[in-house]
């Protein structure tokens, strides 16, 4: 029921993040491994079975533990649940930012194609926006934060988003809209705006968006690596980006 615990959790299952967290300050990243354990848990909810009644049942669990949470209850003994509950009680995070993500996840479980690149964008505001910026006001960062937040969650999602496009579609989810190279020009383009912004004690969680640029811009140069599974890029250069940004202040 520990920070190390969900250190564990990020590691394995969310290793990008995990890498950006590990980057911050202690005091950062104490704040940052429970609320990206959290996201870890609510995205892997809808895929543990085949039946959807199961991914309901572990998403509606979450739902219930943020709402004890905002209600004052003592948390649950689970490995995620205290320290999150820790995090919102340290910062004033609002639950209900979180319980935003838990139901947007419902559309994981339809496994239904988006109607268009406006549907995607939506989706990837409620699940990658909402983490960014729940991320960045954990941190401290005022309101004034929240849109170049968001801006930089959704680019990040999109580009996470295209990276899964392969397993997504051989899992059934039909998982290319039309309209989809707008969709990419349009979070490049946010992107580039985001950076005018100082984000201040928040620049340790934007941090967690550091491979978006280099995915989207792969993706728009070649848009057939998406099927083929082809944006990754070197492992060494996934890293060095992250190194370098880090070393020079910059995300």
């Amino acid at each position: 029921m520990s920070l190390e615990a969900c250190a564990e959790l990020v590691s394995r299952g969310d290793p990008d993040r995990f890498l950006a967290a590990m980057a911050a300050p202690p005091e950062a990243r104490a704040r940052l491994l429970p609320i990206y354990a959290f996201n870890l848990e609510i995205a892997r909810a809808p895929w543990v079975s085949p039946e959807p009644m199961i991914g309901q049942m572990r998403l509606q669990f979450w739902r219930d533990v943020l709402a004890e949470i905002e209600a004052g209850a003592a948390p649950r003994a689970h490995e995620v649940v205290r320290p999150l509950a820790g995090v919102l009680a340290e910062t004033g995070l609002e639950a209900g930012l979180l319980d935003d993500m838990v139901r947007a996840r419902w559309a994981d479980l339809e496994r239904a194609p988006f109607a268009d690149a406006a549907a995607l964008g939506a989706y990837l505001d409620a699940t990658a926006g909402n983490l960014m910026w729940a991320s960045v006001a954990a941190l401290g960062g005022g309101e004034s934060f929240e849109e170049p937040a968001r801006a930089v969650g959704r680019a990040s999602g999109l580009a996470g988003w295209l990276l899964a496009v392969p397993e997504l579609e051989a899992r059934g989810w039909p998982a290319q809209p039309p309209e989809l190279a707008g969709l990419i020009e349009a979070a490049r383009a946010d992107l580039a705006r985001a950076r005018a912004t100082r984000f201040g004690p928040g620049l340790p969680a934007i941090r967690a968006g550091w491979r978006a640029e280099a995915v989207l811009a792969r993706a728009a140069r070649r848009p057939e690596a998406i099927a083929a599974g082809r944006l990754e890029g070197s492992d060494f250069a996934r890293r060095g980006s992250l190194l370098v940004k880090s070393l020079t202040g910059r995300w």
